[in-house]
């Protein structure tokens, strides 16, 4: 006979609804921080120069033409050890692209956000950063694909949704379809 919602019915697995609702999180669990902004921008600047990057409370801003070096340095330096890429977003806002990468390191425990801006609609280009994550190579294609981002030395920079040929990019704010 069936138990009735929240009761006391036991699961193959031993354990009662309730007991699970109410388990506390295992030890092993990790509660990831998140990393100051302007202390890693001060960092940053240290090492590639006060115009490489930007910070405030709220952000942290890396230039283009930075990225590909400050990257390997988020991933090489011992305290950060940003070693494992999250997502990568691309955004269209009309006037401009940006891009916002998510990093986490595995081995300290911490997590770290920022955001790069493409000037140039017209061609943008970026470089890439799977030669230091492996697993950007889909999520730089995605962006490619559909909001028609190029990302120099990328191994194998095609569509990966749409045919080769499709007409434009459906993800920026300026595309019209010209099937309707």
């Amino acid at each position: 006979m069936p138990s009735t919602p929240g009761g006391s019915h036991r699961s193959h697995y031993g354990h009662s609804r309730q007991d699970r609702k109410d388990a506390p999180h295992q030890e092993n669990q990790r509660i990831m921080k998140d990393l100051d902004f302007i202390s890693v921008a001060r960092r940053i600047a240290d090492r590639f120069g006060e115009n490489s990057v930007a910070a405030d409370d709220k952000r942290l801003m890396i230039r283009s033409e930075q990225l590909a070096d400050v990257v390997l340095f988020l991933r090489d330096d011992p305290e950060l050890a940003l070693d494992y890429l999250n997502s990568i977003t691309g955004i269209d806002h009309k006037t401009h692209f940006s891009m916002v990468y998510h990093l986490t390191s595995i081995t300290k425990g911490h997590r770290l956000t920022f955001k790069v801006d493409l000037d140039d609609r017209t061609k943008p280009n970026l470089p890439s950063v799977t030669p230091v994550w492996r697993g950007a190579d889909l999520q730089e294609r995605e962006i490619f694909d559909l909001l028609g981002i190029e990302f120099t030395g990328h191994p194998n920079l095609k569509r990966i949704f749409l045919w080769e040929g499709f007409p434009g990019y459906p993800l920026r704010k300026d595309w019209v379809n010209r099937d309707a």
